[in-house]
């Protein structure tokens, strides 16, 4: 039995993969399961116990680049039961110097202390309520996905419905455009989700339209593409058979 830890689009092209072999693929969350196949569950107990439970013959992480406690759980449980551990992290995207990178979120709290006009965020529901906090007079804009989870989140830190864009994405450039002119962006604040989280569009978008981009940049730990991740995936199924 394999374990996939999904969460990103990544994790329906690993199933293809292992069409032919036993395999779950969990979600942290509800929204994950709306996107997923039959094989797809919610994960509401400790890594280690799910994977103790089920004596997986191996662990495939294709969750968010950004969902670091994930990922530190699972590979916690992977070394304490000896099950070979395979994980997909994103390639980390190379900005323009006009893109303001910022190394996390306590950094960008920080910087949006000192500006002043519209911001645009793209970064999801999680960390609204922080973001708020520091908003004063400024207006900020939240883009997230259109579930009952992240909306309820959202609303209820006292957002207003005419600062919530519920959208699925990832959206082309075309699209990111007219949603900035149309709340007439100064700032976009976005995650560098890499190209398959649709960062590069962001990115282009705003910078067309002399919209300042704020990324919340992580660690150069994606080296690998996703053709030579799915051959690792390989090679290790040829072992359990």
């Amino acid at each position: 039995m394999i374990w996939v830890v999904g969460g990103t689009s990544e994790s329906r092209l690993v199933a293809e993969v292992l069409e032919n072999h036993d395999y779950i693929i969990t979600y942290a969350t509800k929204d994950g399961l709306e996107f997923s196949d039959s094989h797809a569950t919610l994960k509401e107990t400790s890594s280690f116990e799910f994977a103790k439970d089920n004596e997986f013959d191996l662990i495939i992480d294709v969750t968010h680049p950004f969902a670091k406690n994930i990922t530190s759980h699972v590979k916690d449980a992977s070394n304490r039961l000896n099950i070979p551990y395979l994980r997909y992290e994103r390639e980390v995207t190379e900005f323009p110097e006009e893109v303001l990178e910022l190394s996390s979120f306590e950094e960008c709290y920080e910087y949006l202390k000192t500006i002043d006009g519209t911001v645009f965020f793209t970064t999801g529901s999680n960390n609204v309520a922080d973001f708020e906090k520091v908003r004063g007079n400024n207006r900020f804009v939240y883009r997230i996905l259109p579930s009952v989870d992240s909306l309820k989140k959202v609303r209820e830190t006292k957002v207003e419905m005419k600062d919530i864009v519920a959208m699925l994405g990832p959206f082309n450039e075309e699209v990111n455009m007219a949603l900035f002119r149309a709340f007439n962006a100064s700032y976009l604040v976005t995650k560098d989700s890499g190209k398959a989280g649709g960062t590069d569009e962001k990115i282009t978008a705003a910078l067309k339209l002399g919209i300042k981009p704020i990324v919340i940049a992580r660690s150069e730990e994606g080296t690998s593409s996703f053709e030579e991740f799915i051959l690792k995936i390989k090679e290790e199924l040829e072992e359990i058979n």
